[in-house]
C-alpha cells in the first residue's frame, strides 16, 4: 500500500512546522512521495548549508518500488577537542512521524545557531522505517517491527542498514525519538553508557516545561522512576553488543496524543539539553 499524498494531520503539521522560506507550497510538488516532501526542507538546507550534509545510508526495494534510508549530518564549530559523534534517530516506526518533524526543526535551529554543536557532529536519520512511514504504520512493509529486529541477524534491509552505520560510526551516544500513544506525559529509556540517567533526567526536566512528565510507576509494562526505565526490548536499536565502553542511549518518548507542534517542541529541548549537558560532563571527566 503507498499513499499518493500526506494525511491530513501529517499534512497540516508539515505546513506548520518546516521553515516556511526553505520549503516550496506543497500544493507545488504534486508529483514528489510524502517522505520526499516532508523531507525537502532538510534537503534545501543542506543544498545552502556549509555545516549540514546530505546523503543517504544506501537503498532497498519494497513493491516495485525504491526507497533510501536519509541521513543528514550536521558539524558543529571546533570544540578544541575530539569531535562527538552523536546519532539520532527518528521513525523507527512508521506511525511516528512526531520525531521526523522534531529533527527537521532541531535542523534549521542547529543551521542558525551552530554554536549549539560546538564540538559535535551529529548524525541525524529522520525516517528509518521509510516503507511504514509511507503506509502510516508501525512495521514496516514487511511486516517486521524494525525496533524488535536489531542484532539478531535480521534480514531487514533497513535494520542491516542502521546497524552498519552504527558499528562505522562508533557513536559516543545514540538518541531514539519516539511516540507513545498509550501515554499521558514523556518519559524514557536508558542503556549504554552510566551516564545515561544523567542525560534523560534533565532532558525530562526541559521537555517537561511543554509537556507533563510520565510519573507512573509503572510504564509500557517496565519498572520506571520518575519517567526514567532502566530496561528495554529486546531488539530494540541501540549500540553494538558487548562493547567494553557503550555509548550512552536514550529513547525518548513523547505522548503521541499530546498535540504535534508540543511534542516538536519537546523533543527539540530534550535534543538541545542532552548536547548541553553531555559536554559539560565530558569537560568535568577530561579536568579530574
Amino acid at each position: 500500500m503507498s499513499n499518493s499524498s500526506l494525511p491530513a494531520h501529517i499534512e497540516e503539521s508539515v505546513n506548520a512546522l518546516v521553515v516556511p522560506a526553505l520549503l516550496p507550497t506543497v500544493e507545488s510538488l504534486p508529483q514528489r512521495s510524502p517522505i520526499e516532501r516532508l523531507l525537502s526542507p532538510l534537503d534545501q538546507l543542506a543544498e545552502n548549508s556549509e555545516r549540514l550534509f546530505s546523503k543517504s545510508l544506501g537503498e532497498f526495494q519494497s513493491a516495485g518500488q525504491t526507497y533510501r534510508v536519509p541521513r543528514y549530518v550536521f558539524l558543529g564549530p571546533d570544540g578544541g577537542g575530539n569531535t562527538i559523534r552523536i546519532g539520532v534517530f527518528a521513525a523507527i516506526h512508521g506511525d511516528e512521524p512526531e520525531g521526523t518533524f522534531a529533527l527537521t526543526r532541531f535542523a534549521s535551529l542547529l543551521e542558525a545557531n551552530p554554536q549549539l554543536a560546538q564540538g559535535y557532529a551529529l548524525f541525524l536519520y529522520p525516517v528509518c522505517n521509510p516503507t511504514g512511514f509511507e503506509d502510516l504504520t508501525r512495521h514496516s512493509r514487511s511486516g517486521k517491527d524494525l525496533n524488535r529486529e536489531f542484532w539478531s541477524e535480521s534480514q531487514e534491509p533497513e535494520v542491516r542498514m542502521l546497524q552498519s552505520e552504527i558499528c562505522l560510526q562508533a557513536f559516543d551516544g545514540i538518541v531514539t525519538l519516539h511516540g507513545d500513544d498509550t501515554s499521558d506525559g514523556l518519559y524514557g529509556f536508558v542503556g549504554g553508557s552510566v551516564l545515561s540517567e544523567s542525560l534523560l533526567e534533565p532532558a525530562l526536566a526541559a521537555a517537561e516545561k511543554v509537556l507533563p512528565r510520565n510519573r507512573n510507576h509503572v510504564i509500557d509494562g517496565f519498572d520506571a522512576r520518575r519517567g526514567i526505565i532502566n530496561d528495554g526490548y529486546r531488539g530494540m536499536l541501540k549500540h553494538v553488543p558487548n562493547l567494553p565502553r557503550p555509548p550512552f542511549e536514550i529513547t525518548f518518548e513523547t505522548p503521541q496524543k499530546a498535540p504535534v507542534h508540543l511534542q516538536v517542541e519537546a523533543f527539540v529541548a530534550a535534543l538541545k539539553t542532552i548536547l548541553v549537558e553531555y559536554r559539560h560532563l565530558i569537560s568535568i571527566a577530561q579536568n579530574m
